[in-house]
């Protein structure tokens, strides 16, 4: 009956072997600590003892950049936060090219979001997002390229300024809204005045016309109800009234 416990050790062995890769994930086989090859996903057996399996998660991976201070071109202290999406592409070299792969990202990013901040003044840095965004991803895949990992995206999350920087830009953002509604203000005026002129030209043309909008006036005024009433005279008992007016001045002047 020796023959037993030999079966037993070998279907123990054998089971120990056995390793189950999700579909997430890569497993990468050493053996003796040398690399033989990745394994897919599925039900997968290595040799116990001789060889060891390491499991690399292929999904994207969220990475919260820490808060970093930095001066920006014009010298004014920020805060910028920042979120770095990436995945590994190639577990070969994610596992042997770099000892913590996460952690060299993390530390990859802060050094180059200070430095990308430093390059750009404060209004591009709140203007132009995306841009600076696009530079981070592609500044970070240059770096991580080699460690078989894949920046997907990037994007500046928050960017804190001091609160004297605050009041400036909002003091100065009032006195530009000020500026377009005088500015619109004065081009309404004078487009309204041009009118006007257009209109008293067309009315000097033809005497009907004034008396049509002097009866017209009249007219306005009646509808608002007032208590007030105003009698509106022909032109031309105007202009006679003037001549009269004139004539008996010229009389007193004469010697």
């Amino acid at each position: 009956m020796p023959f037993m416990p030999i079966v037993v050790i070998v279907v123990i062995l054998a089971v120990s072997g056995i390793r189950v890769v999700q579909q997430y994930q890569r497993g990468l086989v050493f053996r003796f600590g040398r690399y033989r090859g990745t394994r897919a996903p599925g039900l997968r057996w290595i040799i116990p003892v001789v060889e060891r399996m390491h499991i690399v998660d292929v999904r994207v991976v969220t990475l919260n950049v820490e808060p970093q201070e930095t001066m920006t071109k014009d010298n004014v202290p920020v805060k910028v936060k920042a979120v770095v999406w990436y995945r590994v592409t190639n577990p070969q070299h994610a596992v042997i090219e770099v000892a913590d792969y996460d952690g060299a990202i993390a530390q990859t990013s802060l050094t180059t979001l200070r430095t990308v901040m430093g390059q750009h003044s404060l209004d591009e840095l709140l203007k132009e997002q995306d841009k600076l965004s696009a530079m981070l991803k592609t500044t970070i895949d240059e770096v991580t390229e080699p460690w078989g990992i894949q920046v997907e995206r990037v994007e500046i999350k928050d960017v804190e300024i001091p609160e004297s920087m605050q009041r400036a830009m909002a003091q100065e953002a009032e006195a530009l809204r000020e500026k377009r509604a005088r500015i619109i203000k004065a081009e309404a005026e004078l487009e309204a005045a041009r009118k006007l002129r257009e209109a008293a030209d067309e009315m000097q043309k033809s005497r009907t016309s004034l008396e049509l909008r002097r009866m017209q006036m009249m007219t306005e005024i009646g509808a608002e109800q007032n208590t007030m009433m105003v009698v509106m005279m022909p032109s031309e008992f105007v202009r006679a009234a003037e001549g009269i007016a004139q004539l008996a001045q010229n009389r007193d002047r004469a010697p």
